[in-house]
């Protein structure tokens, strides 16, 4: 050993002797032993140039535990620099992430407060098939059922207001010529007093309404439930519309075979149905139509199917039974309605576990779809357990 790095320099002079050792290119790796503590050890061969038969050797040993605490120091150096970097890409990707997600719900929460302060045509632009998307899509279809149930309200209010003005006016006029005395001859008193009554009953036809829709709507309405002959109930109504239908030059015509079975339903609840089916049918159909009712067997259910021409104003199928909804938006209370007898036998028919829709057919009529579950059902559903046999 001709150079020690100590402070002693205890090594100089010292012969190392190898305990294992290996060549890899020109450099000579060798493990030495001195005292008990293990060097590592390196080998540069120099060869002069006068005589290449003899060559020397620079050899640079360093104790092991020097070498391990060195290995260590850089080892853990490089683990907090990889560390460290790993903390700044993970809290790049966490500051990503969670604008990502934050920016959707800010702008959901931004729309529902325009929306809560009366801006019903606020709408969010979050695309995506992720969960964040399917809210934003769902989010924006609530809007539009808030923003068409708002216009829907503020139609029919206007409606209201402008339907019950006429028959209102009527009745204070004429009411006030009866009381004044203004009106002199019995002809003119007795019309009057016809009028009063006929404006009285249309006012109280549509608070009718209205009070049918809030009970079912709430669900407060009660059915009696039992076998009902539904072809003898589309007789039954077919009679009561006929003078109408014979003022307007209509052709009511029923098919429906004698063995149809009785259905589950209430009596009154499918006679206010039917009632205004074959109303609306008579009202809208074109003068000289044929409006034809069909009722047939289809599986556990019956159907009835209310069928006629349409005039101008094509209805909406889609929208026929939402509330306030009327064809023709001209048309005044007393032909028309306020557009709420539709939306109150939808929800009749579903409280007797039928369905109520609309189509037309390819002649262009229009169809609307009754059906109801056969009574031979219920009576099935309703037939008790046959008692256990005792030994």
């Amino acid at each position: 050993m001709v150079y020690d790095g100590g402070a002693d320099q205890s090594a100089v002079g010292v012969q190392l002797p190898i305990v294992q050792s290996k060549r890899v290119a020109n450099i000579g790796e060798a493990r030495l032993s001195l005292d008990g503590q293990d060097y590592f050890a390196a080998a540069i061969k120099i060869t002069p140039g006068r005589n290449p038969l003899f060559a020397s050797f620079v050899v640079i040993a360093q104790p092991q535990s020097l070498a391990a605490s060195a290995a260590a120091g850089d080892l853990a150096k490089r683990l907090l620099e990889a560390g460290g970097a790993a903390l700044v890409v993970a809290m790049l990707l966490i500051l990503l992430v969670s604008r990502s997600m934050t920016r959707p719900l800010t702008q959901l929460a931004s729309a529902a407060e325009d929306i809560a302060a009366g801006n019903y045509a606020r709408r969010v632009s979050i695309k995506g098939q992720d969960e964040l998307g399917l809210l934003g899509s769902a989010f924006n279809r609530m809007a539009e059922a808030v923003e068409r149930a708002r216009k829907a309200q503020r139609d029919f209010l206007a409606n209201v207001s402008h339907e019950l003005k006429t028959p209102l006016t009527s009745l204070i006029g004429f009411s006030q010529a009866l009381v004044d005395g203004s009106l002199l001859s019995d002809v003119e008193r007795t019309r009057a007093a016809s009028i009063v009554h006929e404006e009285s009953e249309r006012v109280l036809r549509m608070a009718q309404e209205l009070l049918d829709l809030a009970r079912v709507e709430a669900g407060s309405i009660s059915m009696h439930i039992t076998a009902v002959d539904l072809r003898g109930q589309l007789e039954q109504e077919l009679e009561m519309v006929r003078p109408r239908g014979s003022a307007r030059r209509l052709t009511l015509e029923l098919n429906a075979p004698d063995d149809i079975p009785p259905v589950a339903a209430d009596p009154e609840r499918l006679h206010q149905v039917l009632d205004n089916l074959l109303d609306n049918a008579v009202k809208y159909a074109p003068e000289g139509a044929i409006v034809n009712a069909v009722a047939r067997l289809g599986g556990g259910s019956v159907e009835a199917v209310v069928s006629n021409a349409v005039g101008s104003h094509r209805p909406d199928p889609d929208r026929m039974f939402d509330r306030f909804y009327r064809a023709d938006p001209s048309r005044s209370a007393a032909a028309g309605g306020v557009g709420l007898g539709l939306a109150i036998s939808r929800e009749l028919v579903a409280a007797m576990k039928g369905r109520l829709w609309a189509d037309f057919d390819e002649t262009g009529n229009l169809r609307v779809h009754l059906t109801l579950p056969a009574a031979r059902q219920m009576e099935k559903k309703a037939e008790p357990a046959a008692p256990a046999a005792v030994a």
